[in-house]
């Protein structure tokens, strides 16, 4: 299983410390999963500042999870400073922000993976099978860290899996080793982590653990 930590953050010393933590395990050019949200999409706001992020020069690759009301605002000034790799919500996309996404990440190279909420309803995703090859498959309510799995959206990972055989199905929230063999053995094959690496007493172990489901 591919495994990628999840910054989840409030402020620029938290996103250091977890920076710090991650290079005990993680390899340069691994990739690594920051939260943005809104306070409206979101219930909450994270740490989101794509100009602190440049200067603190991680060695690794940045995904970006845009849990916002505007994806297309964020896109051009997360890609500006490194961002590999934008994750964009399907309710929060109209067909015109979703063509700027996919356009401004190729002109950067830049892959574009496509989420929902939990209780979007897998049909919603057949439109959009022709613009992305990396889906996320939310399996807890857009905010915190630390919520429990919600086991119905297994269902939605064995439908994209069955749907599209060659895309990357990556499943964020919950995540532990019980629930990262139920996300597999329906088709995932990337998960994203924060409190089980972050809040473990040996992160490097908890990290490893979590590869070799």
């Amino acid at each position: 299983m591919k495994v990628i930590p999840v910054i989840n953050c409030s402020d620029i010393a938290c996103v250091q410390k977890k920076i710090a933590i991650a290079k005990t395990f993680l390899a340069d050019g691994d990739f690594l999963h920051l939260d943005v949200t809104d306070g409206s999409f979101a219930p909450l706001r994270t740490w989101a500042d794509p100009l602190e992020w440049e200067k603190l020069k991680s060695p690794f690759a940045l995904e970006v999870h845009l849990m916002v009301e505007h994806p297309e605002e964020y896109a051009d000034d997360w890609l500006a400073a490194g961002a590999r790799r934008l994750i964009v919500h399907a309710e929060s996309l109209t067909p015109q922000s979703m063509h700027e996404i996919v356009s401004t990440a190729a002109r950067y190279h830049v892959e574009v993976m496509l989420s929902s909420k939990p209780e979007s309803i897998s049909e919603e995703f057949i439109p959009y099978f022709r613009y992305f090859a990396a889906f996320q498959v939310l399996a807890v309510q857009p905010g915190p860290e630390g919520q429990e799995f919600l086991p119905f959206v297994c269902e939605k990972i064995r439908f994209l899996r069955e749907e599209l055989p060659d895309a990357i199905i990556e499943v964020d929230g919950g995540m532990n080793l019980e629930t990262a063999r139920q996300v597999k053995e329906v088709g995932a094959d990337t998960i994203v982590s924060s409190s089980y690496i972050f809040n473990a007493a040996d992160p490097k172990k908890a990290y490893e653990e979590l590869c070799a489901v």
